[in-house]
C-alpha cells in the first residue's frame, strides 16, 4: 500500500500536468475548433495539419458578473433608432471605380475590410493607389506596413505614381505602437499591410498565430468603431485561397474582398465575400501594368476575340461573373485516337466535371459519339468561368469541332443542361441579353420558359429559345452533321 508521501507526490504530479494542459490549447485555423489535445485532423472541418497551440491567459482574480455587467450597461447606452443620423454610414469614393463598384460606392467611415490574396497578386500596390488618391483629396491617410521597409514602400510609390505629399508612412510590427500612433495621427483612413505582421503583447504567441491574429483583427475594429476612422487590412490567404487564420476574423470586419489572378495572365478580379454596405455579388476587373494596378472599366469584349474571325468549334457565350455579365469565346478541339489508348479530357478555365456530363449529353441524347476522341476545350483569355450558362456553348462549340463546322459569326448561347437534354433556365437572363446587344451580337440561343418569351423582342438583337441540345444543334450546325452517326 503506498504511502502518504507517495500519494502526495502522484497528486503533485497529476496536479502539474492538469495545470500545463490548462495553461495551452489547440485551435483550428480554419473554423477556430477547439480541444486541449492535438490531433491531426480538424473535429469541426475535417482538414489535416490546422491545429495549432494557443496558450490561455488567466484572469488575476475573480470578478463578480454582475458588477461587471452593470459596468458594461452604462458604457453601452441605448439610443433610438430614428435618432441615429444615416449619413454616418455614407461612403466616399476612393477614385478607382471598380474597388468602389465592389465596395458598394466606397470606403465607409468607421469601417473595417480585409482585402485578401496570394502574395504578388497586386494588393499592396491597389491600396498604395487607394491612400494616394484618398490622400490627394484632403483626407489624412496612413500606410503602415509591417513587411517592407519604408523606403521599399516609397519607391513602389514612386513607381506607380502614388507618391503624394500628404500621404504618411509608418512602419510597426506591434499593435500597441500601431494604436498609440493612431489615437494620436486620428487619420480618415488607415491601411495596415498586413494583420499577419502585427504582433500582441496580452496574447501569447507570435505574430501570424491564430489567436494574435484574432486578437489584432479585434482591437483594430474596435478602433475603427470608435475613431470614426476606415481600415483596409491586409491579409494572406493559405494554399486554398482562404484568407489565414481563423474564419472568426472574417466575422468581425465588415467586408472582405478577395484579389484573384493568374501569375501568367496581367488580368485581376476583386471579388466581393461579405459586405455589410453592399452587395456581396460584386466583382472588379483591374489590369497589372508595369506603372500600377488599372480598373478595367469595360472588360465586355476581351474575351471575344476568337470570335471574330469564326473557326471550327468556337461558340460565344455569357456569363455573369457576380452580378457582372461578360461574354466569354468557349472554344473546343476533337481529335482521333490511337487504338488502345485512354481518351484525353482536358479543360481550361472550365469545370471539367460539366465538361463530362456535357459529352455524356451529347453521346445519349444527340447521337455524337465522342468516346474515341480526344476533347480540348478553354474559355478565352484564359478566365474561369463556373457558370452553369456556359454548358450549351460548351456543347454547341464540342459538337462544331467533331463536325468541323463553323458557328455562324455574330451568335451565341446561354443554358444549363440537364442530363436528360433539356435546356434549363438560367438566372440573369435580362443582363446577359442586354450585354449581348450591346457588344453588337445578333443572335442569341437562350432556354425555352416564360421568361425568354418575354424577352424575346429585343431591337437588334434575336432571341431564339430552345428546349433541348438537339433543336439547338439544328439551329447552328447543318441537318447532315447532327444527323449522322458517329459511334
Amino acid at each position: 500500500m503506498p504511502s502518504n508521501k507517495q500519494v502526495g507526490t502522484a497528486r503533485e504530479v497529476v496536479a502539474k500536468f492538469e495545470d500545463v494542459a490548462k495553461g495551452s490549447q489547440f485551435e483550428c485555423s480554419s473554423c477556430g475548433w477547439k480541444t486541449v489535445k492535438w490531433a491531426g485532423r480538424c473535429g469541426g472541418c475535417g482538414q489535416w495539419d490546422r491545429l495549432q497551440e494557443v496558450a490561455l491567459t488567466r484572469p488575476s482574480q475573480a470578478r463578480s458578473p454582475w458588477g461587471d455587467l452593470a459596468r458594461r450597461a452604462e458604457a453601452a447606452p441605448v439610443v433610438p433608432l430614428c435618432q441615429v443620423p444615416p449619413q454616418d454610414a455614407q461612403a466616399w469614393p476612393t477614385g478607382v471605380s471598380e474597388l468602389d463598384r465592389v465596395l458598394g460606392g466606397g470606403i465607409v467611415p468607421g469601417s473595417a475590410v480585409l482585402v485578401g490574396g496570394e502574395p504578388g497578386v497586386g494588393k499592396s500596390t491597389l491600396l498604395l493607389d487607394v491612400a494616394s488618391r484618398a490622400a490627394g483629396r484632403g483626407r489624412k491617410v496612413v500606410y503602415a506596413s509591417g513587411e517592407e521597409s519604408l523606403s521599399q514602400v516609397a519607391r513602389r510609390a514612386e513607381r506607380i505614381g502614388a507618391d503624394h505629399p500628404a500621404l504618411k508612412l509608418c512602419q510597426a510590427n506591434d499593435l500597441g505602437q500601431l494604436l498609440a500612433m493612431a489615437a494620436q495621427e486620428r487619420p480618415d483612413l488607415l491601411v495596415v499591410d498586413s494583420i499577419q505582421t502585427l504582433g500582441c503583447d496580452p496574447v501569447n504567441g507570435a505574430a501570424g498565430g491564430v489567436a494574435v491574429v484574432r486578437a489584432v483583427t479585434a482591437e483594430l475594429v474596435a478602433a475603427a468603431k470608435t475613431g470614426r476612422m476606415a481600415c483596409l487590412l491586409v491579409g494572406h490567404v493559405t494554399k486554398d485561397g482562404t484568407v489565414a487564420g481563423p474564419r472568426t476574423i472574417e466575422h468581425l470586419v465588415d467586408a472582405v474582398l478577395v484579389f484573384e489572378g493568374d501569375q501568367q495572365s496581367a488580368l485581376r478580379w476583386l471579388r466581393s465575400t461579405k459586405n455589410r454596405f453592399g452587395s456581396s455579388d460584386e466583382v472588379g476587373c483591374f489590369q497589372m501594368e508595369e506603372d500600377g494596378i488599372k480598373p478595367v472599366t469595360d472588360p465586355g469584349g476581351m474575351f471575344l476575340e476568337d470570335t471574330e474571325s469564326p473557326a471550327p468549334g468556337v461558340c460565344a457565350g455569357i456569363m455573369l461573373d457576380g452580378r457582372r455579365p461578360l461574354a466569354v469565346a468557349v472554344q473546343a478541339l476533337v481529335t482521333s485516337v490511337t487504338k488502345n489508348s485512354k481518351p484525353v479530357r482536358a479543360t481550361n478555365g472550365l469545370d471539367p466535371r460539366r465538361l463530362a456530363a456535357v459529352l455524356a449529353v451529347l453521346q445519349a441524347h444527340a447521337n455524337i459519339g465522342l468516346r474515341a476522341k480526344d476533347v480540348y476545350t478553354a474559355t478565352g483569355g484564359g478566365i474561369r468561368c463556373h457558370d452553369p450558362a456556359l454548358d450549351l456553348p460548351l456543347a454547341l462549340a464540342c459538337a462544331a469541332a467533331r463536325f468541323e463546322q463553323v458557328i455562324p459569326g455574330q451568335t451565341a448561347a446561354l443554358g444549363e443542361i440537364a442530363l436528360g437534354g433539356q435546356i434549363r433556365g438560367v438566372r440573369g437572363l435580362s443582363r446577359r441579353l442586354a450585354e449581348a446587344e450591346r457588344l453588337g451580337l445578333r443572335r442569341v440561343l437562350v432556354p425555352h420558359n416564360s421568361q425568354a418569351v418575354q424577352l424575346a423582342v429585343r431591337p437588334g438583337l434575336q432571341v431564339v429559345p430552345v428546349a433541348t441540345i438537339h433543336q439547338a444543334l439544328s439551329l447552328v450546325l447543318p441537318e447532315p452533321a447532327v444527323s449522322r452517326c458517329a459511334l
